[in-house]
C-alpha cells in the first residue's frame, strides 16, 4: 500500500472534533490543538492503516468476507460504491439491531425477500386480489431498503469495517460479543479500547472518508486475486498427484534450481556448446562491422571539417559548368507586347491586311450639301421628262426633316381621366345598407290610396295649383 502524507492532508484526514467533546483515550493518537480544535498525527494514521490493509488483505485471502457498515449521510454513497467494487456485503441504512447476534431470524427475512421476488417474476402475484398484491409490493419495498446489501450473505461475516463508531455502537457492541474483529476510522470523540485495529482519522469529512476506505477496498480486491491463484494451484495439484499446492510450489522451485548438467547428458550438452560458441562468433564479427563503420564515418566528417575552401571551389566549378550548358533564356516579354501578340489579335492584323483602307469620314455640313444636291438633280430630272397626258402625277412634297416633322405633329389631346372616387368605408357601407332599409320600410309602411279615388285626386286640382293659374291668366289679357 503506498499512501503519502500530502494526499493524508489534502482530504483532511488531520481534522479532530472540538476539545470540549475529546475522549481521554485518544490523547495518544493527537498531535496538537489549533483553534479549539484536536489535529491527529497522521504519522500514526499512516502505520495504522497498513496494519489494518494486512490484515483486512490476509482475511479475504484465507477466504473471508468483509462487511462494511457506514449509515451516517458522508459515508452512505462511498461504502456503496467501493462495497459494489470489491463485491463484499455492506449496511448502508439503519443497522437492524440483532444482524449478528441474531442472525438465524435475518436470515429468515433475507428468504423470504426471494419468495416475494419469485412470486412476482413468475406471474402467481396476478391471481392474488388486488388488496394482497399491494400489501406484497409494499413488503418487498421495505425488505429491500434494510436487506439489500446483505441478501447475498449467507453466514455470518469473519470482519467489520465501520465508518464511525459512535453512530454505530449497536454494530461494534454485537460484533464484540460474537469475537468478530473489527476495523474501525476512529476520531477524537471515540473509545479505541472497543475496537480491534483502529485507523485514527477524520470520520465526518467526505474525502477523508472516499479516500480511507477505497484503500480497504484493495486491500480485499487484492487478497482476492491471491486466493484465485491458490485455488488454481489447488486444481493442478490435484491433477498431477500432488496431495496440496504447497507440494506443487516446492516441485516448481527444486526445478528452477536445478541446472543443465544434471538434466541433460554428454552429447546434447556438446552439441549446445558447438551452437553457443557460433552464436558468440557472429555476435562479435556483427559488432566489428558496426564499430569500423563508426570510424569511417567519423573520419570523413572530420576531413570535411579540415578541407572546408576546397569543397566550395569545387562547388563554384560545377554550378559554372551547368550554366554554360544550359541555352540561354529568352528575354520576356513585356505585358503590351504580351497583349498584342494574344492569338485573337493575331488573325485581326491578318485580315486588316488584306482589306483596303477606309476613306476618312465626312463632316455633317459635307452630307447634308451631298443630299441637297441629289434633291436637286432628281427635281431636274422629272422636269425634264414629258408628262403622259392619262397619268397626272403630282408632285410630291418634299421631304420634311424630322424637327419639321416633330413641330407639325398635333398634340396628342390628353383626356383627363375622372378621378377615382375613394372607397368607402365598411362602417359607411353599412350605413347607406341601412338608410336603404329604412326607406323601403317607410314606403311599405304608407297607405296605399285605391284606384278609383287615385283618378279623382288625379281631376282635382289643389288650391295653390288654381292660385297660380288666376295669376297667369291676367297676364295674358293685358
Amino acid at each position: 500500500m503506498n499512501i503519502s502524507m500530502k494526499k493524508l492532508l489534502e482530504s483532511g484526514v488531520h481534522f479532530g472534533h472540538r476539545t470540549n467533546k475529546w475522549n481521554p483515550l485518544m490523547r495518544p493518537y493527537i498531535f496538537t490543538e489549533r483553534n479549539g480544535i484536536h489535529i491527529i498525527d497522521l504519522q500514526q494514521t499512516v502505520k495504522y492503516l497498513e496494519e489494518a490493509y494486512n490484515v483486512v488483505h490476509d482475511m479475504v485471502a484465507e477466504g473471508g468476507t468483509v462487511l462494511f457498515v457506514g449509515t451516517k449521510r458522508q459515508a452512505q454513497e462511498t461504502v456503496l460504491d467501493e462495497a459494489t467494487r470489491c463485491g463484499m456485503p455492506y449496511v448502508t441504512e439503519r443497522w437492524l439491531p440483532g444482524t449478528l447476534t441474531n442472525w438465524i431470524t435475518i436470515y429468515q427475512r433475507i428468504l423470504e425477500l426471494e419468495r416475494l421476488e419469485k412470486m412476482h417474476e413468475s406471474g402467481e402475484i396476478d391471481l392474488l386480489i388486488k388488496k394482497e398484491v399491494l400489501t406484497i409490493e409494499r413488503k418487498i419495498k421495505r425488505l429491500l431498503v434494510h436487506l439489500r446489501g446483505i441478501r447475498h450473505m449467507t453466514r455470518l461475516p469473519e470482519m467489520l469495517f465501520v465508518i464511525d463508531v459512535m453512530r454505530e455502537y449497536t454494530a461494534v457492541h454485537e460484533a464484540n460479543l460474537k469475537n468478530i474483529p473489527v476495523v474501525a476510522i476512529v476520531d477524537t470523540n471515540c473509545n479505541p479500547n472497543i475496537i480491534d485495529h483502529i485507523i485514527p482519522a477524520n470520520d465526518d469529512a467526505i474525502r477523508a472518508i472516499k479516500l480511507l476506505v477505497s484503500k480497504i477496498a484493495d486491500a480485499v480486491l487484492e487478497g482476492k486475486a491471491e486466493r484465485k491463484e491458490e485455488e488454481e494451484l489447488e486444481e493442478a495439484a490435484k491433477l498431477e498427484g500432488a496431495e496440496s499446492a504447497e507440494e506443487l510450489r516446492s516441485k516448481i522451485e527444486m526445478e528452477e534450481e536445478l541446472e543443465d548438467k544434471d538434466l541433460l547428458g554428454e552429447a546434447t550438452l556438446a552439441k549446445l556448446s558447438v551452437s553457443r560458441l557460433k552464436v558468440e562468433d557472429e555476435e562479435k564479427a556483427d559488432s566489428e562491422k558496426v564499430i569500423e563503420e563508426g570510424q569511417k564515418g567519423t573520419e570523413e566528417i572530420k576531413a570535411e571539417a579540415k578541407q572546408p575552401d576546397e569543397y566550395k571551389e569545387q562547388i563554384k566549378e560545377t554550378d559554372q559548368k551547368e550554366r554554360e550548358v544550359k541555352p540561354k533564356a529568352k528575354p520576356l516579354k513585356k505585358k503590351k507586347d504580351l497583349a498584342k501578340n494574344s492569338p485573337k489579335e493575331e488573325h485581326e492584323e491578318k485580315t486588316t491586311e488584306n482589306k483596303p483602307k477606309a476613306k476618312p469620314r465626312k463632316t455633317q455640313k459635307e452630307q447634308a450639301a451631298k443630299v441637297d444636291k441629289k434633291k436637286q438633280e432628281k427635281e431636274q430630272e422629272e422636269d425634264s421628262k414629258p408628262e403622259p397626258k392619262t397619268q397626272i402625277k403630282k408632285k410630291e412634297p418634299a421631304k420634311k426633316s424630322s424637327k419639321e416633322k416633330h413641330k407639325e405633329k398635333p398634340e396628342k389631346s390628353i383626356e383627363k381621366k375622372p378621378k377615382a372616387k375613394p372607397r368607402k368605408t365598411k362602417k359607411e357601407q353599412v350605413a347607406e345598407v341601412g338608410n336603404e332599409k329604412q326607406e323601403k320600410k317607410q314606403e311599405e309602411s304608407k297607405p296605399k290610396t285605391k284606384p278609383h279615388r287615385q283618378k279623382k285626386a288625379q281631376g282635382k286640382k289643389t288650391s295653390e295649383e288654381e292660385r297660380e293659374e288666376e295669376k297667369k291668366e291676367p297676364k295674358q289679357e293685358g
